[in-house]
Protein backbone atom coordinates (compact mmCIF):
# COMPACT_ATOMS: atom_id res chain seq x y z
CA UNK A 1 0.00 0.00 0.00
CA UNK A 2 1.29 3.45 -0.87
CA UNK A 3 0.58 6.81 0.57
CA UNK A 4 -0.46 9.41 -1.98
CA UNK A 5 -0.62 12.52 0.17
CA UNK A 6 0.94 15.86 -0.55
CA UNK A 7 -0.71 17.37 2.52
CA UNK A 8 -0.03 15.94 5.97
CA UNK A 9 -2.92 14.44 7.91
CA UNK A 10 -3.19 15.66 11.49
CA UNK A 11 -6.35 14.08 12.90
CA UNK A 12 -5.17 12.94 16.30
CA UNK A 13 -3.68 9.54 15.70
CA UNK A 14 -0.37 8.40 14.31
CA UNK A 15 0.60 7.55 10.76
CA UNK A 16 1.47 4.06 11.97
CA UNK A 17 -1.99 3.55 13.48
CA UNK A 18 -3.65 4.90 10.34
CA UNK A 19 -1.57 2.58 8.17
CA UNK A 20 -2.35 -0.51 10.29
CA UNK A 21 -6.05 0.30 10.29
CA UNK A 22 -6.08 0.98 6.54
CA UNK A 23 -4.27 -2.32 5.90
CA UNK A 24 -6.83 -4.20 8.01
CA UNK A 25 -9.67 -2.35 6.26
CA UNK A 26 -8.27 -3.51 2.92
CA UNK A 27 -8.86 -7.09 4.07
CA UNK A 28 -12.41 -6.22 5.19
CA UNK A 29 -13.01 -4.56 1.82
CA UNK A 30 -11.67 -7.58 -0.08
CA UNK A 31 -13.79 -10.01 1.95
CA UNK A 32 -16.85 -7.83 1.42
CA UNK A 33 -16.26 -7.54 -2.30
CA UNK A 34 -15.69 -11.26 -2.76
CA UNK A 35 -18.84 -12.01 -0.76
CA UNK A 36 -20.72 -9.48 -2.87
CA UNK A 37 -19.61 -11.20 -6.09
CA UNK A 38 -20.45 -14.64 -4.77
CA UNK A 39 -23.88 -13.54 -3.57
CA UNK A 40 -24.72 -11.92 -6.89
CA UNK A 41 -23.49 -15.03 -8.75
CA UNK A 42 -25.80 -17.20 -6.65
CA UNK A 43 -28.68 -14.74 -7.15
CA UNK A 44 -28.33 -15.13 -10.90
CA UNK A 45 -28.06 -18.91 -10.81
CA UNK A 46 -30.23 -20.24 -7.99
CA UNK A 47 -32.81 -22.85 -9.12
CA UNK A 48 -35.20 -25.28 -7.50
CA UNK A 49 -38.18 -25.16 -5.17
CA UNK A 50 -36.65 -22.34 -3.08
CA UNK A 51 -35.91 -20.20 -6.14
CA UNK A 52 -38.19 -17.26 -5.35
CA UNK A 53 -37.29 -16.68 -1.68
CA UNK A 54 -33.58 -17.26 -2.28
CA UNK A 55 -33.46 -15.16 -5.43
CA UNK A 56 -35.01 -12.27 -3.49
CA UNK A 57 -32.90 -12.86 -0.37
CA UNK A 58 -29.64 -13.01 -2.34
CA UNK A 59 -30.57 -9.78 -4.15
CA UNK A 60 -31.16 -7.97 -0.86
CA UNK A 61 -27.87 -9.34 0.44
CA UNK A 62 -25.74 -8.35 -2.54
CA UNK A 63 -27.26 -4.85 -2.62
CA UNK A 64 -26.37 -4.38 1.05
CA UNK A 65 -22.84 -5.63 0.38
CA UNK A 66 -22.50 -3.29 -2.61
CA UNK A 67 -23.25 -0.29 -0.39
CA UNK A 68 -20.80 -1.58 2.22
CA UNK A 69 -17.97 -1.85 -0.31
CA UNK A 70 -18.27 1.86 -1.03
CA UNK A 71 -18.34 2.84 2.64
CA UNK A 72 -15.27 0.74 3.46
CA UNK A 73 -13.31 2.06 0.48
CA UNK A 74 -14.19 5.65 1.41
CA UNK A 75 -12.96 5.07 4.97
CA UNK A 76 -9.62 3.83 3.64
CA UNK A 77 -9.42 7.02 1.57
CA UNK A 78 -10.30 9.16 4.60
CA UNK A 79 -7.36 7.56 6.41
CA UNK A 80 -5.09 8.81 3.62
CA UNK A 81 -4.53 5.64 1.60
CA UNK A 82 -5.68 4.42 -1.81
CA UNK A 83 -8.39 1.78 -1.70
CA UNK A 84 -7.65 -1.46 -3.53
CA UNK A 85 -9.94 -2.05 -6.48
CA UNK A 86 -8.61 -4.78 -8.74
CA UNK A 87 -9.43 -8.47 -8.78
CA UNK A 88 -5.74 -9.21 -8.27
CA UNK A 89 -5.63 -7.08 -5.12
CA UNK A 90 -8.90 -8.47 -3.77
CA UNK A 91 -7.77 -12.05 -4.47
CA UNK A 92 -4.54 -11.41 -2.57
CA UNK A 93 -6.25 -9.72 0.38
CA UNK A 94 -9.40 -11.79 0.88
CA UNK A 95 -9.91 -14.74 3.20
CA UNK A 96 -12.95 -15.86 1.18
CA UNK A 97 -12.25 -18.35 -1.57
CA UNK A 98 -13.60 -17.91 -5.05
CA UNK A 99 -16.34 -20.29 -6.18
CA UNK A 100 -15.35 -22.36 -9.20
CA UNK A 101 -18.40 -24.63 -9.29
CA UNK A 102 -22.11 -23.88 -9.13
CA UNK A 103 -23.62 -25.58 -6.06
CA UNK A 104 -27.28 -26.39 -5.51
CA UNK A 105 -29.44 -23.98 -3.49
CA UNK A 106 -28.56 -25.50 -0.11
CA UNK A 107 -24.88 -25.47 -1.05
CA UNK A 108 -25.18 -21.78 -1.94
CA UNK A 109 -26.62 -21.07 1.49
CA UNK A 110 -23.82 -22.96 3.23
CA UNK A 111 -21.13 -21.24 1.17
CA UNK A 112 -22.57 -17.78 1.84
CA UNK A 113 -22.87 -18.60 5.54
CA UNK A 114 -19.20 -19.56 5.58
CA UNK A 115 -18.35 -16.30 3.77
CA UNK A 116 -20.21 -14.15 6.27
CA UNK A 117 -18.57 -15.96 9.18
CA UNK A 118 -15.17 -15.41 7.55
CA UNK A 119 -15.94 -11.69 7.16
CA UNK A 120 -16.95 -11.57 10.83
CA UNK A 121 -13.59 -13.03 11.87
CA UNK A 122 -11.72 -10.54 9.66
CA UNK A 123 -13.62 -7.63 11.21
CA UNK A 124 -12.97 -8.90 14.74
CA UNK A 125 -9.22 -8.66 14.05
CA UNK A 126 -9.62 -4.96 13.20
CA UNK A 127 -11.59 -3.88 16.28
CA UNK A 128 -8.61 -3.94 18.71
CA UNK A 129 -6.62 -1.76 16.29
CA UNK A 130 -9.45 0.78 16.28
CA UNK A 131 -9.65 0.72 20.06
CA UNK A 132 -5.90 1.16 20.47
CA UNK A 133 -5.86 4.19 18.15
CA UNK A 134 -9.13 5.67 19.51
CA UNK A 135 -10.43 5.54 15.92
CA UNK A 136 -14.14 5.82 16.67
CA UNK A 137 -15.13 6.40 13.03
CA UNK A 138 -13.60 3.13 11.81
CA UNK A 139 -14.83 1.33 14.91
CA UNK A 140 -18.36 2.53 14.20
CA UNK A 141 -18.14 1.44 10.55
CA UNK A 142 -16.82 -2.02 11.34
CA UNK A 143 -19.26 -2.47 14.22
CA UNK A 144 -22.08 -1.85 11.76
CA UNK A 145 -20.50 -4.29 9.30
CA UNK A 146 -20.11 -6.87 12.07
CA UNK A 147 -23.80 -6.58 12.94
CA UNK A 148 -24.80 -6.83 9.25
CA UNK A 149 -22.72 -9.99 8.74
CA UNK A 150 -24.00 -11.55 11.96
CA UNK A 151 -27.60 -10.87 10.90
CA UNK A 152 -26.97 -12.30 7.42
CA UNK A 153 -25.36 -15.41 8.95
CA UNK A 154 -28.35 -15.87 11.27
CA UNK A 155 -30.77 -15.57 8.35
CA UNK A 156 -28.77 -18.03 6.25
CA UNK A 157 -28.65 -20.50 9.15
CA UNK A 158 -32.44 -20.28 9.40
CA UNK A 159 -32.73 -21.64 5.84
CA UNK A 160 -30.72 -24.69 6.93
CA UNK A 161 -32.89 -25.64 9.92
Amino acid sequence: MQTERAIAINTGFTETDRKHIANALERVLADTYMLYLKTQYFHWNVVGPMFQPLHQFFEEQYQELQDAVDEIAERIRALGYPAPGTFREFSRLTSIKEETALPDAMGMIRILLEGHETAIRTIRELIPLCNKADDDATDDLVSQRLAAHEKAAWMLRSFLQ
